[in-house]
């Protein structure tokens, strides 16, 4: 059992709650989403729980976590010193990996569908496919005998067969699970409880909701939890207007009478007197009760973009592409004979497994439509320190002249992705995965492309600004090429899926991304 009581976690360098007042408990066989707009504080607060001491140099906490023993934690990237060492290595490293028999790891590899010998080998963890990696680590961290199993965007780098073997896993798995992910597919299939981190009045109060529900009834509740707070507030709101208007006539009324009173009726004059004394009685009773009325529901809205283009003529080629061979960076044969047409307004999705190739064939396409001057294309890279510098801030990537003007209407582009004034000026290598691929989306939007390149762009972003992104690319007239293992945003926005393998191009169903 995992669980939480009272949690709250401070920044030390401005003394602002990140998350406040947490409690919630898995149990056995459990899986509690963790969802919530980009910079919410999901992972740190997921390493809290793990025990990282290294959040410690930046968080106070407050409260209580009880785990009943250490649990095991799934980090989103594996650590660049990890990357660089082989299968072997990497599991030497765990102290009692090798404590365990042969029949036990046995056991763990069956279970995990890895080869038997895939602890001995020489192959460098980077050079294992986003699958087998996911399933290496998860190795070392079962073989510990974790007490729970917290793991931070564990689908990100998983091809379509990948995700759905850890989706089974989690299913199966007898240990409590916490999980961070932006993906719907896993989040609908997976989760059988939903904490959403949300941070309020321009991101300064946070908001903790917790539902032990599956992920589809959290969204149906949360919405008509919404909508009916929402109703009564505003019909209370109406009443008391309605309220207010009738005591402003009789208000007005008696001061009116009060006024055109003779001296000579004394009399009449106090009894006008003691109704106004009621009459304002009433006023500050309306009042009291303004202050009691059911508050207007408040909720992080989804992120707010718009995609504006000319669009390219009907039927024009956007590109004719042949490639004997696709080659890895590091000269590694990858597919034979890769053909590829694209026409105006298009949304063209390339899948495959990982490691097939599709972000070198991406980066291809990029540079052969780099000195078309009939196009203006954008690249979304997967890495999104492919197009930021990572040295400059949100606003020194978005502005152009650089006059104040125009750095105003940017600063308002940034608030329309929930960026506070601070995170504005803070240079881009210390934002979120999610901040940055706001950021990126609205430099799409002030290129005014009518091609767009698309590496995984729903990667990093909140499912709650899922079906606003899908929309979005959805409506845009501009053509598009989109590597994505998002079954959602496949079937929502692309006309056409082609496979990447060995062999090269084929169609693809889109049942089976």
């Amino acid at each position: 059992m995992l669980q939480i009581k009272h949690l709250t976690l401070t920044h030390r360098k401005d003394l602002t709650d990140l998350v406040q007042d947490i409690s919630f408990t898995a149990n056995a066989g459990e899986r509690i989403a963790l969802i919530g707009e980009e910079g919410d504080g999901k992972s740190t607060l997921l390493r809290v729980l793990a025990g990282d001491p290294a959040v410690h140099e930046y968080i106070d906490m407050s409260g209580q976590i009880l785990t009943g023993g250490a649990p095991g934690y799934l980090p989103q990237e594996l650590p660049e010193d990890d990357r660089a060492k082989s299968a072997y290595e990497f599991f030497c490293d765990a102290p009692d990996f090798f404590g365990q028999s042969p029949r036990a790891l046995g056991a763990l590899a069956a279970s995990l569908s890895l080869p038997e010998d895939a602890f001995y080998s020489e192959q460098r963890m980077a050079d294992f496919s986003g699958g087998e990696r996911i399933k290496l680590q998860l190795a070392r961290i079962l073989a510990a005998l974790p007490a729970a199993l917290l793991l931070d965007e564990p689908t990100n780098d998983l091809d379509g067969e990948s995700a759905r073997w850890l989706s089974d896993f989690m299913l199966t798995c007898p240990l409590p699970i916490v999980f961070v992910s932006h993906d719907e597919t896993l989040l609908r299939r997976a989760a059988t409880g939903v904490l959403l981190l949300e941070r309020l009045r321009r991101r300064t109060a946070p908001r903790a909701t917790f539902l032990p529900v599956p992920y589809a009834e959290f969204v149906r509740q949360r919405e008509a939890d919404f909508s009916k707070q929402e109703q009564l507030a505003r019909k209370e709101r109406e009443e008391h207007a309605q309220k207010m208007a009738r005591y402003e006539v009789i208000r007005r009324k008696v001061e009116s009478d009060q006024n055109a009173i003779s001296r000579q009726d004394p009399g009449g004059a106090r009894l006008l007197k003691k109704k106004m004394h009621a009459v304002l009685a009433a006023g500050r009773r309306f009042e009291r009760e303004a202050e009691a009325m059911t508050a207007m529901p408040e909720r992080e809205e989804p992120i707010f973009a718009r995609l504006t283009c000319a669009p390219l003529p009907a039927g024009k080629t956007v590109l004719e592409l042949a490639l004997p061979t696709l080659r890895a960076p590091d000269g590694r044969l990858l597919a034979r004979d890769v053909r590829l047409t694209v026409r105006a307004g298009e949304k063209l999705l390339l899948c495959g497994r990982n490691g097939a190739g599709k972000s070198t064939l991406l980066r291809q396409i990029r540079a052969a439509l780099a000195p078309r001057a009939d196009l203006r294309v954008f690249y979304m890279p997967q890495d999104a320190g492919e197009l930021l510098d990572l040295d400059r801030t949100p606003l020194e990537m978005l502005e152009r002249t650089g006059d104040a003007g125009e750095r105003a209407r940017c600063g308002v582009m940034l608030g329309s992705m929930k960026f506070t004034a601070e995170e504005m000026n803070h240079p881009c290598g210390a934002l979120s995965g999610g901040q940055k691929a706001k950021l990126m989306f609205l430099m799409m939007a002030r290129s005014e492309a009518n091609v767009l390149l698309l590496d995984e762009p729903t990667r990093s972003l909140s499912p709650l600004s899922g079906p606003v992104v899908r929309r979005l690319f959805a409506d845009t007239p501009a053509t598009i090429i989109a590597v994505s293992h998002d079954a959602l945003f496949a079937r929502a926005v692309c006309t056409r899926a082609l496979r990447l393998d060995e062999g090269g191009l084929s169609e693809a169903d889109f049942d089976r991304i």
